[in-house]
Protein backbone atom coordinates (compact mmCIF):
# COMPACT_ATOMS: atom_id res chain seq x y z
CA UNK A 1 0.00 0.00 0.00
CA UNK A 2 1.52 3.42 -0.41
CA UNK A 3 1.44 6.17 1.91
CA UNK A 4 -1.90 7.36 2.05
CA UNK A 5 -3.34 4.75 2.15
CA UNK A 6 -1.27 3.37 5.58
CA UNK A 7 -2.11 6.67 6.86
CA UNK A 8 -5.60 6.26 6.54
CA UNK A 9 -5.85 2.81 7.77
CA UNK A 10 -4.08 4.16 10.81
CA UNK A 11 -6.61 7.34 11.41
CA UNK A 12 -3.77 9.63 10.99
CA UNK A 13 -2.09 12.12 7.81
CA UNK A 14 0.89 11.58 5.42
CA UNK A 15 3.28 13.90 7.34
CA UNK A 16 2.87 11.75 10.97
CA UNK A 17 3.60 8.57 8.78
CA UNK A 18 6.95 10.54 7.89
CA UNK A 19 7.73 12.55 10.87
CA UNK A 20 8.01 8.67 12.55
CA UNK A 21 10.16 7.47 9.73
CA UNK A 22 12.60 10.37 10.38
CA UNK A 23 12.48 9.96 14.11
CA UNK A 24 13.55 5.91 12.97
CA UNK A 25 9.88 5.02 15.07
CA UNK A 26 8.48 3.73 11.75
CA UNK A 27 10.53 1.58 9.49
CA UNK A 28 11.14 2.92 6.12
CA UNK A 29 9.57 0.44 3.10
CA UNK A 30 11.62 -0.31 0.13
CA UNK A 31 10.45 1.88 -2.60
CA UNK A 32 9.57 0.63 -6.55
CA UNK A 33 11.30 1.64 -9.49
CA UNK A 34 9.78 5.25 -9.59
CA UNK A 35 10.36 6.04 -5.70
CA UNK A 36 7.26 5.49 -4.25
CA UNK A 37 6.87 3.65 -0.80
CA UNK A 38 5.35 0.58 -0.07
CA UNK A 39 4.12 -0.76 3.16
CA UNK A 40 2.42 -3.65 4.29
CA UNK A 41 0.12 -4.76 7.25
CA UNK A 42 3.54 -4.90 9.60
CA UNK A 43 3.80 -0.90 9.22
CA UNK A 44 -0.09 -0.88 9.89
CA UNK A 45 0.52 -2.60 13.11
CA UNK A 46 3.56 -0.26 14.23
CA UNK A 47 1.82 2.89 13.43
CA UNK A 48 -1.31 2.01 15.23
CA UNK A 49 1.04 0.68 18.08
CA UNK A 50 2.85 3.60 18.23
CA UNK A 51 0.15 6.36 17.92
CA UNK A 52 -1.99 4.37 20.54
CA UNK A 53 0.94 5.00 22.68
CA UNK A 54 0.64 8.80 21.97
CA UNK A 55 -2.71 8.75 22.51
CA UNK A 56 -1.84 8.08 26.70
CA UNK A 57 0.40 10.49 26.51
CA UNK A 58 3.90 8.60 26.13
CA UNK A 59 6.79 10.35 24.84
CA UNK A 60 8.82 9.58 21.96
CA UNK A 61 11.67 8.50 24.00
CA UNK A 62 9.44 6.25 25.62
CA UNK A 63 7.57 5.15 22.79
CA UNK A 64 10.86 4.29 21.41
CA UNK A 65 12.04 2.24 24.50
CA UNK A 66 8.53 0.37 24.39
CA UNK A 67 8.81 -0.56 20.59
CA UNK A 68 12.36 -2.08 21.60
CA UNK A 69 11.04 -3.78 24.40
CA UNK A 70 7.83 -5.49 22.01
CA UNK A 71 10.53 -6.42 19.61
CA UNK A 72 12.42 -8.80 22.86
CA UNK A 73 8.91 -11.13 23.68
CA UNK A 74 11.59 -12.96 25.92
CA UNK A 75 12.17 -9.55 27.95
CA UNK A 76 10.90 -9.71 31.17
CA UNK A 77 7.90 -6.94 32.06
CA UNK A 78 10.29 -5.45 34.69
CA UNK A 79 10.80 -3.15 31.94
CA UNK A 80 7.87 -1.95 30.92
CA UNK A 81 6.03 -1.88 34.41
CA UNK A 82 8.71 0.57 36.06
CA UNK A 83 8.32 2.92 32.95
CA UNK A 84 4.57 2.72 33.17
CA UNK A 85 5.24 3.52 36.75
CA UNK A 86 7.71 6.25 35.91
CA UNK A 87 4.70 7.81 33.67
CA UNK A 88 2.08 7.12 35.66
CA UNK A 89 4.08 9.34 38.33
CA UNK A 90 4.19 12.29 36.03
CA UNK A 91 0.41 11.62 35.28
CA UNK A 92 -0.18 12.46 39.09
CA UNK A 93 2.17 15.16 39.11
CA UNK A 94 0.15 17.04 36.49
CA UNK A 95 -2.73 16.50 37.26
CA UNK A 96 -1.67 17.80 40.94
CA UNK A 97 -0.68 20.98 38.61
CA UNK A 98 -3.72 21.02 36.67
CA UNK A 99 -5.93 20.87 40.55
CA UNK A 100 -4.14 23.79 41.31
CA UNK A 101 -4.33 25.94 38.15
CA UNK A 102 -7.85 24.99 38.43
CA UNK A 103 -8.54 26.41 41.98
CA UNK A 104 -6.44 29.59 41.00
CA UNK A 105 -8.71 30.49 37.92
CA UNK A 106 -11.76 29.63 39.82
CA UNK A 107 -10.79 32.07 42.65
CA UNK A 108 -9.14 34.44 39.52
CA UNK A 109 -13.35 34.48 38.39
CA UNK A 110 -14.84 34.79 41.63
CA UNK A 111 -12.70 38.36 42.15
CA UNK A 112 -14.95 38.83 39.01
CA UNK A 113 -18.37 40.77 39.57
CA UNK A 114 -18.75 41.58 35.94
CA UNK A 115 -19.14 45.34 36.70
CA UNK A 116 -17.62 46.82 33.55
CA UNK A 117 -17.40 50.59 35.50
CA UNK A 118 -14.35 49.44 36.81
CA UNK A 119 -10.42 47.57 35.48
CA UNK A 120 -11.48 43.73 35.56
CA UNK A 121 -9.79 42.52 38.43
CA UNK A 122 -8.87 38.94 36.68
CA UNK A 123 -6.75 41.22 33.41
CA UNK A 124 -5.28 43.08 36.42
CA UNK A 125 -4.38 40.06 38.77
CA UNK A 126 -2.66 39.06 35.07
CA UNK A 127 -0.87 42.24 34.46
CA UNK A 128 0.74 42.09 38.06
CA UNK A 129 1.63 38.48 37.98
CA UNK A 130 3.30 38.73 34.46
CA UNK A 131 5.43 41.99 35.75
CA UNK A 132 6.49 39.80 38.86
CA UNK A 133 7.25 36.79 36.22
CA UNK A 134 9.87 39.26 34.46
CA UNK A 135 11.21 40.86 37.99
CA UNK A 136 11.63 37.18 39.00
CA UNK A 137 13.53 35.89 35.57
CA UNK A 138 15.45 39.10 35.66
CA UNK A 139 16.62 38.21 39.53
CA UNK A 140 17.46 34.18 38.21
CA UNK A 141 19.16 34.26 34.61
Amino acid sequence: MKIGELAAQAGCDVQTVRFYEREALLEEPPRDDSGYRHYDERHVSRLRFIRHLRTLDIPLLEVRQLLEFAASPVQSCEQVNDLLDAHIGLVKERIQSLKALEKQLVSLRKSCDGDASHPCAILESFMSAADQHVVQSARNP
